[in-house]
């Protein structure tokens, strides 16, 4: 994209432009027209303004009538009434068009982020996506509200003006603006300067924002680090590259005026040379030409204003650029049409030589096969890295099977709709996701409708009732962002209520305990057997402790099953179940000698 000037001779602008009318300026289209004849009516008021002027000096001034004068006086209160109420109509109507295409395109973008792929989010920062909200969108809000009452008060304003002069004397009009058209090429340039400054800008604020939402939400590292100072270095460096780039962009908007001050000064010298000499030799008479020049005065302004809107637009449109990119993403995990809603009545699942690459090429899972039976509880277990936790998010196609199938009671989970294969399923995870809000919408999260009653009851049994009691509100009690007012046990037995609360027929138990002290440990372990009864359950397990008493084992080592059975039979083994046991001994043993 180049500048306004050009920008219908720019296809990937043109494109831009007409996907922003079709998909959201459309809509409003009569709040635009109405607010495009205020607009109207508030450019004809200041022309007829101008206008007055020549009676006012020609037969009030110059020929003393009295009449006249309070003629002139009631029409000028008039037309400023007018100009009142068309300018009111005019600006809501914009502040409101303006507002809504925002909200529209944040409700979509939203949207978007909720339906992409997981492997999205975990390619990206939240705070770059948060930033798009924030920045991008004000940004593209600034443009649209700027833009619509630029092109319309201000365009209609100039033609008016323009029209009056050329009404009034064409020749000494085309003297006024013979020298403008002279300030196109440094607009041109100024706006393609503002695009670079503009992007760079964005793209620097997101940093910006990606930095402080690390910063504030690893705050205990930093502290613990003693890391203050180099954080404020950091900081300091994005701020101060900032401020530069801020100020650069306000120097390249401000170059603008110049221009058009030189300009407007050389067109009402001649104005005043040319005109003065013409009312001198009698040719024209002073009101004349005192209307005439009021009119080149009033149109300077908004001319000057349509010069600037240039820099506007250019930072809305990068902004939308980066906004509709992100947009235009498709996710690559959907729903089939027509696909059949998916009701586990057995819980039987079925793996088939199952591969996974992430999209990097590199290689996860080599050729898994699984066959879980129905309420079986099986553990997944294997070193660090060896592909236990992708296996688990394939279930729930958080990721899809490079080759090989999932099945669930012999449906093919990519045949079937994501909610009802996602609904059939709880997980519940060694990150424990709490949301800023009360411990009872926590626990109902997922099943808003669920009663009081419910909600007690699933808490209760991931004994989670005592301590929520003692909490000062109690279930209303905020657990503020990620539960940071909570324990590390304690907010895993509000995720395990939540999925008591689902009471979904499989479970998937993502080291759920791994993080937890030993006597959090034994509430938690003892909360999930409750939840685990009469359920397909795959465990991830990292303390082996927590698995021996699974159906079956399998031993997962660099993305393949190296062995499959029970605990006392892996022991018997004596191949890497029983020396991860054997370590796992060891390590517990010397931590409790300590």
């Amino acid at each position: 994209m180049k500048t306004f000037l050009d920008l219908f001779s720019d296809k990937a602008s043109l494109s831009l432009v007409r996907r922003l009318w079709q998909d959201y300026i459309k809509p409003y289209k009569l709040y635009i027209v109405g607010g495009l004849v205020c607009m109207a009516v508030a450019a004809l008021t200041t022309a007829f303004l101008a206008q007055l002027l020549q009676p006012l000096f020609d037969d009030v001034f110059v020929s003393r009538n009295e009449a006249m004068l309070y003629h002139v006086a009631l029409m000028v209160f008039a037309v400023f009434i007018l100009k009142g109420i068309s300018g009111f109509g005019e600006s809501v109507s914009m502040i409101y068009v303006g507002q809504k295409i925002i909200a529209d395109i944040q409700k979509r973008l939203f949207d978007h982020f909720v339906m992409a792929d997981l492997a999205y989010f975990h390619a990206r920062s939240s705070g770059e996506l948060v930033s798009r909200f924030t920045n991008d969108v004000n940004l593209m809000r600034n443009a649209v509200t700027t833009t619509l009452t630029g092109i319309g008060k201000d365009t209609l304003s100039v033609i008016f003006l323009i029209g009056l002069m050329f009404y009034q004397d064409w020749l000494l009009a085309s003297f006024a603006f013979f020298v403008f058209p002279l300030a196109i090429f440094p607009i041109v340039k100024i706006g393609k300067k503002m695009r670079k400054v503009s992007l760079n800008t964005q793209e620097e604020m997101g940093a910006f924002t990606i930095l402080l939402h690390q910063v504030f939400q690893g705050m205990r590292v930093v502290k613990s680090y003693a890391m203050e100072s180099y954080e404020k270095k950091r900081v300091s460096r994005l701020i101060d590259n900032l401020c530069r780039l801020n100020i650069k962009g306000g120097r390249v908007r401000a170059a603008s005026h110049p221009i058009m001050e030189t300009l407007g000064g050389l067109a009402i010298v001649i104005v005043i040379l040319y005109g003065g000499s013409q009312v001198i030799a009698g040719n024209r008479t002073t009101g004349t030409f005192i209307s005439f020049i009021t009119a080149l005065l009033l149109a300077y302004e908004p001319m000057k204003r349509l010069a600037g809107l240039n820099a506007n637009l250019q930072e809305g449109l990068a902004a939308a650029f980066r906004i509709f990119a992100i947009m235009d993403l498709k996710p690559t995990i959907t729903t089939l049409p027509k696909a059949p809603h998916l009701e586990v009545k057995k819980g039987k699942i079925l793996l088939n030589n199952v591969c996974f690459a992430y999209p990097n090429g590199k290689s996860a899972l080599k050729n898994i096969s699984l066959d879980i039976r129905a309420g079986q509880r099986i553990a997944l277990v294997g070193p660090s890295g060896s592909g236990k936790s992708t296996l688990l998010n394939l279930i729930p196609r958080f990721y899809d099977v490079s080759s090989g199938s999932i099945s669930i009671d012999g449906h093919d989970i990519r045949e079937v709709t994501l909610s009802s294969l996602r609904s059939q399923m709880a997980l519940v995870s060694q990150e424990v996701i709490l949301f800023d809000d009360s411990v009872r919408a926590n626990i109902a999260y997922g099943r808003w409708r669920a009663s009081e009653e419910e909600i007690v009851n699933a808490a209760k049994a991931a004994a989670a009732h005592t301590f929520i009691m003692a909490l000062p509100q109690g279930y209303d009690t905020v657990v503020g962002e990620q539960g940071v007012r909570l324990s590390g046990g304690q907010r895993q037995r509000l995720s395990i209520a939540r999925a008591m609360l689902k009471n979904a027929p499989l479970l998937l138990l993502d080291e759920a305990t791994s993080s937890l002290d030993t006597e959090s440990e034994r509430q938690v372990q003892a909360a999930l057997d409750r939840l685990m009864e009469g359920r397909t359950t795959i465990v991830v397990a990292h303390r082996l402790s927590t698995v021996v008493d699974a159906d079956m084992i399998y031993v997962i080592e660099e993305g393949e099953v190296a062995e499959m059975g029970t605990h006392h039979e892996l022991l018997k083994n004596n191949k890497t179940y029983s020396r991860l046991v054997e370590l796992q001994f060891v390590t517990d043993t010397l931590k409790v000698a300590s």
